[in-house]
């Protein structure tokens, strides 16, 4: 990024003081469609999206070179069941009952490829219809089993990803999914895990998206406050249930075809529709533009475990510890972990802005080779947003009830340590 356009997309952002950014409403629900590879840059999409937090479509000629467009699919636009048979047949893999309503989402069990395949040809062969109901494999960490496959590489846009970034370092997880499915499968109403972004690319197939931007959820919810399963659902007409539902704008609504890549900002609650037999890959991904969403997020998760266990605050010495293990285990995160994800992102980019970048790194898929791509001005912004953020946690009540002993360096001297190196590179 040059430093022109860097300047004026960081005037962009307000100061965070601890409260999410105000909702974003796209005119007449308008969504832009990306067409020419060589005349879109990561400025324009870092001005023109992440900023403004706005959603877009990206043309199939996005994904013309990706492996898995080539050979996950028959020469009529289906999926090759063949050939990926051939190549993931013995994997097991996570597959959700779309008939199913469990709680605020669809069961899932675990099964064999091969047999999942099977079922979604007979399926098929059956009229869409069987008597297990609709399965769709959702989150299948396809990437992290079969890191040898070429399936596709991550378009410049979407490679500051400090969520995959922080969790390939420390080897437990990562947010990398394919999907696949048949016409009819569908997702229920959510937003994305931590907040994130999302990005996913059609490798065959067409979706239906239905997005609400940040805010227009709470008109959704019922007198309890809790959001619907299904926002086409038709008792969400029902005013004694849904007291603000007339309230709502409708829909920002997309379809996206075959090769096509959709970008969902943050915090925009979505649901999709397969509207085809239809394979997808997706990431979640946080980086400096909503990391401050991220971090606003776990605050909110962590006042309603408190509200929910409040009448146990007194009896229970450990009562705090117990709210951060409750909420890791519906988030999947802390605040000690949140700080140490913090850590390794902000470590990563002292160390190029201190050290530089060796030939090795810069040539490899590496967090390294993300930033040597985005500019050295990338990384002094992403730690910009980090030192906002980690004083905000810093001196946060509830963090600071935590034994933070065990983490190294302790906040202070790593908010030292990133003032120091954003101040000697911008020299």
């Amino acid at each position: 990024m040059d430093r022109a356009t860097f300047a004026r997309s960081t005037a962009f952002f307000r100061d965070y003081s601890g409260s999410a950014q105000g909702a974003f409403c796209l005119p007449t629900g308008h969504v832009d469609f990306i067409d020419k590879v060589e005349s879109f840059t990561y400025s324009d999409f870092f001005r023109d999206y992440l900023i403004p937090n706005h959603p877009c479509v990206f043309s199939e000629k996005f994904t013309d070179g990706w492996d898995s467009r080539r050979n996950w699919v028959t020469w009529d636009g289906k999926p090759n069941f063949d050939y990926l048979l051939q190549k993931f047949g013995e994997a097991m893999v996570p597959v959700a009952n779309c008939d199913v309503k469990e709680y605020n989402s669809n069961p899932k069990e675990q099964l064999p490829f091969k047999e999942y395949i099977s079922y979604w040809k007979e399926y098929i062969k059956n009229g869409y219809r069987s008597s297990r109901g609709c399965l769709y494999l959702k989150d299948w960490h396809l990437s992290r089993a079969f890191p040898e496959q070429d399936v596709y590489t991550t378009p410049v846009y979407f490679s500051s990803d400090w969520l995959n970034e922080y969790w390939d370092a420390v080897a437990v997880d990562d947010y990398r999914f394919v999907y696949m499915g048949p016409k009819g499968s569908w997702t229920p109403f959510h937003a994305d895990v931590f907040r994130s972004y999302s990005w996913s690319a059609n490798i065959c197939g067409r979706k239906k998206w239905l997005l609400y931007p940040p805010g227009q959820e709470d008109y959704l919810k019922d007198r309890h406050g809790n959001l619907p399963f299904d926002v086409t659902a038709p008792g969400l007409q029902d005013r004694s249930v849904y007291p603000r539902y007339n309230q709502s704008q409708p829909p920002v609504e997309i379809v996206q075809e075959a090769g096509e890549i959709v970008f969902i900002p943050s915090g925009w609650h979505h649901q999709v529709y397969n509207l085809e037999d239809t394979i997808s890959i997706n990431h979640n991904w946080v980086n400096g533009c909503n990391v401050a969403r991220m971090w606003c997020f776990l605050q909110d998760e962590l006042a309603a475990v408190q509200r929910e266990i409040s009448e146990w605050k007194d009896p229970m010495d450990d009562w705090h510890l117990q709210c951060q293990l409750i909420m890791k285990s519906c988030t999947g995160i802390d605040y000690k972990e949140f700080y140490n994800f913090l850590k390794v992102i902000a470590e990563n980019r002292i160390s190029i802005l201190e050290n530089g970048l060796d030939d090795e790194a810069s040539a490899k898929n590496t967090p390294k080779a993300a930033i040597s791509t985005l500019g050295m001005l990338h990384a002094v912004f992403d730690l910009k947003r980090t030192v906002k953020v980690l004083t905000s946690l810093s001196a946060n009540e509830d963090f600071k009830k935590l034994d933070l002993t065990s983490l190294s360096p302790p906040p202070e001297a790593l908010l030292h340590h990133l003032k120091a190196a954003i101040d000697t590179a911008l020299l």
